[in-house]
């Protein structure tokens, strides 16, 4: 088992560069840079992109400026080297990349172009929404999808099994921002009950600051159940109905049909002996599931209900072309969800020792 942990681990570093290399090219042939979005903010055009669609006459090329960059007419050369030298592009593309992986390397992700703050302290200051959702949906979706799955088996072709799969199919196909608004419509004081707040990780500063602690692992709740059903509501189908198969596949062999006919009451046989080989695959992904709820899945969410998390950070960072902010945060998003990978594989061993990964059998 070490030698494949240790092939696993050599293989995240090539993984690793060559997704940054992939993503810092693309970068290279993207319009509207850092040093675009400084001129078009001091040209009032508010966003670098208008400089692409035609709109205005700012954005034409030469009458003094440095005619590398749209929009910059009326700016003095110097003043272009000197936005370049800040923002690091008086040096080559690769010098560039080289620079970075090595800083990177050493765990120093550098500073944010526009809001002068560190990378880590910005990924450190939006975590707790980004965990609070990722957390929350994936042990909501795990209490509720396994129990289901197991009903589900037991209980295949009867009408509870039908209109179960009716239902987490509809969940399954509604959107999540179509359900968050909905969520917001009924419950948060849209139009009909105001259960629920409708922004926000907790009360406003002055009040969160006052409470105990008791009062705010509520508040805390509270302003977390809406966001997390939003974020949830299409976890149960995928979940569920892997848990349904495997228990089917699991019901269906040998040793099930011997532990029954020694007279073992079901529940014995299916919490006692089928539970742990149904439950394999579908323990032993939570840790891929947390990370792809933790990175990935919860930027429109976020937006709906004013949570400042990591989805929203790279979202705002790529509309800003903040590439500290873009770069720092998918090196340390890739290489945790390659180690995450890693530990996938080691909880298959773990939940079931028979596996082994060196010999490809079990």
């Amino acid at each position: 088992m070490g030698a494949y942990i240790l092939r696993r681990l050599l293989l995240v570093i090539p993984t690793l560069i060559g997704v940054m290399i992939i993503n810092f090219t693309l970068v290279q042939f993207v319009p509207g840079g850092p040093i675009e979005q400084v001129i078009a903010q001091m040209q009032g055009q508010g966003d670098a992109t208008r400089g692409f669609t035609g709109a205005g006459d700012d954005v034409t090329r030469g009458g003094g400026g440095d005619e590398r960059y749209i929009g910059a007419r009326g700016l003095p050369p110097a003043f272009i080297e000197q936005l370049e030298r800040e923002f690091g592009f008086d040096k080559p593309p690769l010098e560039r990349f080289l620079r970075m992986m090595w800083n990177y390397i050493r765990f120093d992700f550098g500073t944010s172009y526009f809001t002068s703050k560190s990378v880590i302290d910005l990924v450190i200051e939006r975590m707790p929404v980004s965990i609070s959702l990722g957390l929350w949906s994936t042990l909501i979706a795990y209490i509720v999808s396994i129990p289901l799955g197991i009903r589900k088996a037991v209980k295949d072709g009867t009408p509870f099994d039908t209109w179960t799969s009716g239902a987490i199919i509809i969940g399954y196909a509604i959107p999540g921002f179509l359900f968050a608004i909905l969520l917001l419509v009924l419950f948060a004081g849209g139009s009909y009950w105001q259960w629920f707040p409708s922004r926000g990780l907790h009360s406003e500063a002055e009040l969160w600051n006052a409470m105990s602690w008791g009062e705010k692992i509520v508040d805390y709740a509270h302003h977390m159940i809406l966001p997390t059903l939003a974020l949830t509501i299409s976890s149960f189908a995928t979940l569920t109905l892997l848990t349904k198969n495997s228990f089917l596949d699991e019901l269906r062999k040998q040793y099930v049909m011997t532990a029954r006919a020694k007279g073992l009451v079901e529940r014995k046989v299916l919490y006692g002996h089928v539970f742990r080989n149904a439950m394999l695959i579908v323990i032993a992904g939570f840790p891929a599931v947390f990370i792809g709820a933790f990175f990935g899945g919860s930027l429109i969410i976020e937006t709906v209900f004013s949570l400042d998390g990591l989805g929203k950070l790279f979202f705002e960072a790529a509309l800003a072309r903040d590439y500290p902010v873009i770069f720092g945060t998918l090196f340390i998003f890739t290489l945790v969800g390659l180690v995450i990978g890693i530990v996938s594989d080691l909880m298959y061993v773990w939940i079931d020792p028979r596996i082994d990964f060196e010999t490809r059998e079990s």
